[in-house]
């Protein structure tokens, strides 16, 4: 299994899964949404935690553990039941890490709808709990905000997309771009998620990366600029003016209402041109704001330069330093830094691998990370070069299946290795076009 539990006791047999189901509705129409035998005596209980279970299959299936932790001892038993049978054993489990998740980029490629479902689910099988959607950037804004409808009718499409790296300046390919994901489409998708215990922050860039807002309302900016169609840092940002901060003070009223996660993620990066101070206050204002709706605020590793206001979750992206640095200044912090844990990168200079943004992220460097003390762990999926979701599973499996290993019980890399075939099939099954070893 990955990630393999943190206990498992083998037994003689197999038991095979035709007894009645007791327990929650919603566990029982899970199973039935995996095809998974509707049997066992499944019971929320103390005593396992916010995301721990017990689960024993002997003379017959029993399940006991936190709502969330029967949620995971759904997706265990994805990995074990064969033809409505399974292994006779008993498993005690518990994560590390409470925060185990993935970033996916939707601003640079609008992916499909369907694919975030899918996404959502392969999170779910590999116990990962979040779903960081960075949904606006300079290239594009998807999502839909009714009092100001521009974002996506104007500030969701760009003309034409670069053609190769953006280093190499080759030129762009003539071809549209767009889209965006509507409030209902979002809730929905929030509510699928939620049944598979995965939890959607969303992330709306501020106030650097915003040059597809400014194309939509000129008035936001210093200057009419039109989305972009280049990728990189852009020197693009808001200006300050009261109503600027207004303006996006309403886009949160909007997203809290499809979002009821308790984390916001505001960016603060790269925000080229404006001052340590300024971005500071920025931020400030916004988790004011946010804090009266309820909410806490996530931002990234640059923050902790700008005199960050306390309460801030922090994203260490730059170097396996940054969410330590964050811990030790009393935040909490989330590890995800780029030589771990971006799987943008490629993997290695193998023929078959496609263009990417940098290099080199093996897997098994994945597995040699050691966040620490930390909040937990993210893997990371930006798609400057990742159009289509075939290519963004390319880059994902296996190595976000490592570092799911790593936020939930590390074991030895040699122990992953063995069990890693396995897994594979499994993803066959699922036809995931993963990396091939």
């Amino acid at each position: 299994m990955i990630p393999q539990p943190v206990s498992v006791t083998a037994k003689e047999g197999r038991l095979t899964l035709d007894g009645p189901f007791s327990g929650p509705e919603s566990i029982r129409e899970l199973l039935k949404s995996y095809g998974l035998p509707e049997s066992g005596t499944w019971s929320i209980v103390e005593g396992h935690g916010d995301e721990g279970y017990h689960l024993k299959a002997d003379t017959a299936l029993t399940v006991e553990g936190s709502e969330l932790g029967l949620k995971w001892a759904v997706q265990t038993l994805r990995q074990l039941v064969s033809d409505g049978t399974i292994e006779r054993t008993e498993i005690q489990d518990a994560p590390d890490y409470p925060w185990r998740g993935s970033l996916l980029d939707v601003a640079r490629w609008a992916l499909p709808l369907d694919f975030l479902y899918r996404y959502i689910d392969l999170l779910a099988l590999h116990k990962l709990n979040r779903l960081h959607l960075h949904l606006t950037d300079d290239q594009g804004w998807r999502f839909e905000v009714k009092r100001y409808p521009k974002l996506t009718e104007v500030g969701g499409f760009r003309s034409e997309s670069p053609v190769g790296h953006m280093l190499l300046e080759q030129g762009f390919d003539g071809t549209p771009h767009g889209g965006f994901y509507t409030q209902d489409e979002l809730k929905a998708l929030v509510r699928f998620g939620q049944e598979r215990g995965v939890e959607i922050m969303p992330e709306i860039d501020l106030p650097g990366h915003t040059q597809a807002a400014i194309a939509a309302y000129p008035q936001l900016g210093s200057e009419e600029v039109k989305v972009s169609t280049k990728w990189g840092i852009h020197d693009i940002v808001v200006n300050s003016e009261p109503e600027t901060l207004e303006f996006f003070k309403h886009v949160l009223d909007e997203v809290v209402e499809v979002f009821p996660f308790e984390f916001v993620h505001l960016g603060g990066d790269e925000v080229r041109g404006m001052p340590n101070e300024q971005l500071g206050w920025w931020i400030g204002q916004l988790q004011e704001h946010l804090a009266a709706k309820g909410r806490k605020t996530a931002v990234w590793d640059e923050l902790l330069e700008a005199n960050p206001p306390q309460g801030l979750l922090f994203f260490g992206w730059r170097d396996d330093t940054k969410a330590p640095e964050a811990r030790q200044a009393g935040f909490e912090a989330v590890s995800c830094p780029q030589n771990y844990a971006y799987y943008d990168w490629a993997e290695s200079d193998r023929e078959d691998e496609p263009l990417a943004i940098a290099g080199y992220v093996p897997l098994e460097q994945v597995y040699e990370f050691e966040p620490g003390d930390v909040t937990g762990v993210q893997g990371q999926l930006w798609t400057e070069y990742l159009p289509r979701p075939e290519l963004v599973e390319w880059r994902a499996f296996p190595r976000l299946s490592a570092l799911a290993e790593l936020g939930w019980r590390k074991q030895t890399l040699e122990s992953f290795n063995e069990r890693l075939p396995r897994h594979l099939e499994l993803l066959d099954t699922m036809n995931v076009n993963y990396r091939p070893r």
